[in-house]
């Protein structure tokens, strides 16, 4: 039998009911990057195109943008643990059906739709679950390794992908995850759900509405970097000569608005919301979550532009790419797990602060060390220092937003939680790429415009040619481009000069507005509280690493 919520659970159980909540985060996380070093592979087995493959994951990360906030009110009406095994069954079959996918539309059912819309459920009831299953002061420790194992996922998801794209098969990478979720089914009746006497009714036309405001928000930014941002690239959509990323970012936006009007609507009417508008009224609450859209966009603009230069800069394996983030992994952990136990008295805006200046540090030392000459291992010092900032985040941030409402409000805390960090990842990703981009096609035209040993009318082509972004290209790539192009020797020395010194150039943008991020985040650290959250229940024991 599960303990009831509320009581001290047995360490053993405490552990247990941990290590399961984690192994769903790590596996929501893991999807999100195991992949990207094989979408050439997966592409070529399922009979489409790398383009096919780029559009499943941007549908995977829609769908879970526009079903998390209804997802965490589906916890409330049938229970979060109920919810939970449900997300982890409709998540079971998702990557099941991947695994087998012979063709893209069955690929798009299995990953894109099944394991977008089990993440909706599952996400928001882990956080429901913490809070119900933990005491309010053992949280940190709990929300702590939840995050963690999360980012480690993401970190460790490129060496898990190489390993079985190089040695067996992308497919075995989804069978393991279907072995995993029964794993968490069988561990999951240890954990206790949190009763609730209310059957609250979900609010369909506030569903619709924020389903259809965060998709189409997604959406647009998803798209910056092939529509561009604000002038629309050659050949891309656009409406009034502004591109479609802006106007689906005001749509989204608007629907937003229409959204949280609808919501505050219901209250008037004493009718049940899907979130109450009070809790956006809340200082520590938005404050979690600004901290947590900041985090998210820093982490996973990180993630996209270390393992560039690793892969591409430098051309190394993906298994060697993936074991160079490990560092990062290291101190993730240790931060995450380690603060809450030994300083469990600690300010949150104390840590918070101090990780967000790891973040900022790791970032500018990284962006620094850029160079021609530079090896692999200028990334380990960096990375010891954001997976640090990200582990001390993780540490506290969890607490934080749940501690600011009342407990039965924790699945819709849950939900808007994993929303904004949704929308972090999606920001931070497209930022860096199309700054990156930016960056590195500005930096190889003026190579070229300012090279002797060009020809004018290959300058002049090169500029017609790279109207929309040069594309960030390892030396063997351009180089069997060139030869394939006939190129002479001396123009092909040139071209390759000025495409390793812009693709610095343009991993160093990216960093800059990476660390411009984590300083602008300092400026909202106020709102998170001073003292931790205290509660007069028994405290349940605190969960081990």
């Amino acid at each position: 039998m599960a303990p009831r919520a509320g009581t001290a659970p047995s360490s053993a159980t405490a552990r247990l009911v941990l290590l399961t909540l984690a192994a769903g985060q790590f596996l929501m996380a893991l999807d999100s990057s195991v992949m990207n070093v094989s979408i050439a592979t997966v592409a070529d087995d399922v009979g489409t195109t790398v383009t096919g493959i780029q559009g499943a994951i941007t549908a995977y990360t829609l769908v879970m943008a526009m079903f998390m906030i209804p997802g965490g009110k589906v916890g409330a009406l049938i229970g979060r643990k109920r919810a939970f095994v449900i997300g982890c069954g409709i998540y079971g079959c998702g990557s099941l059906t991947t695994a087998l996918a012979p063709n893209l539309p069955v690929l798009l059912l299995g990953w894109s739709f099944l394991e977008g819309v089990g993440a909706a459920l599952i996400l928001p009831a882990i956080v429901a679950l913490v809070a119900g299953n933990f005491a309010t002061e053992r949280r940190p420790a709990a929300y702590g390794l939840v995050a963690a194992a999360g980012a480690v996922a993401i970190a460790l998801g490129p060496l898990i992908g190489g390993v079985a794209t190089t040695y067996f098969s992308w497919r075995w990478v989804f069978a393991g995850e279907v072995l995993v979720v029964l794993g968490i089914l069988v561990l999951a009746r240890r954990i206790a759900d949190a009763a609730s006497d209310e059957r609250p009714r979900i609010d369909l036309v506030g569903a619709v509405l924020s389903a259809l405001g965060l998709g189409i928000f997604v959406y647009g930014v998803l798209r910056s970097d092939e529509w561009g941002w604000f002038r629309p690239k050659p050949d891309a959509p656009s409406w009034l000569g502004v591109s479609l990323v802006v106007w689906s970012v005001l749509a989204g936006l608007l629907l937003v608005w229409l959204f949280l009007r609808w919501e505050a609507r219901l209250v008037q009417r004493r009718r049940e919301p899907l979130i109450h508008p009070s809790m956006l009224e809340n200082k520590q609450l938005t404050g979690g979550l600004t901290m947590f859209f900041f985090q998210y966009l820093v982490q996973m603009g990180v993630f996209f532009v270390v393992p560039l230069y690793l892969s591409v800069a430098l051309g190394l394996s993906a298994l060697t790419t993936g074991a160079r983030l490990l560092p990062l992994s290291i101190t993730l952990l240790a931060a995450a797990v380690l603060i809450p136990r030994f300083f469990p008295d600690v300010s949150p805006r104390r840590v918070v602060r101090l990780g967000v200046l790891a973040l900022l540090t790791g970032a500018v030392a990284l962006m620094a060390a850029l160079d021609a000459d530079a090896g692999a291992e200028i990334v380990t010092i960096p990375l010891l220092l954001i997976g640090l900032g990200m582990g001390s985040l993780a540490s506290q941030l969890g607490s934080v937003t749940v501690s600011a409402v009342p407990e039965q409000q924790s699945a819709e805390v849950g939900g808007v939680q994993n929303a904004v960090t949704n929308l972090g990842a999606s920001i931070g990703t497209a930022l860096a790429g199309s700054i990156m981009i930016a960056a590195l096609t500005s930096s190889f035209l003026t190579s070229v415009e300012q090279n002797p040993a060009v020809p004018a009318g290959v300058k002049s082509q090169t500029t017609v040619e790279l109207r929309s972004g040069a594309p960030f290209l390892s030396d063997a790539q351009l180089k069997t481009a060139l030869q394939e192009a006939g190129t002479s020797t001396e123009v092909a020395r040139a071209t390759l000069d000025a495409n390793a010194e812009a693709r610095l150039d343009g991993l160093r943008a990216a960093l800059a507005i990476l660390a411009l991020a984590a300083l602008l985040a300092l400026f909202f650290t106020h709102r998170i509280p001073t003292s931790q959250p205290r509660s007069t229940e028994p405290a349940a024991e605190t969960p081990g690493p």
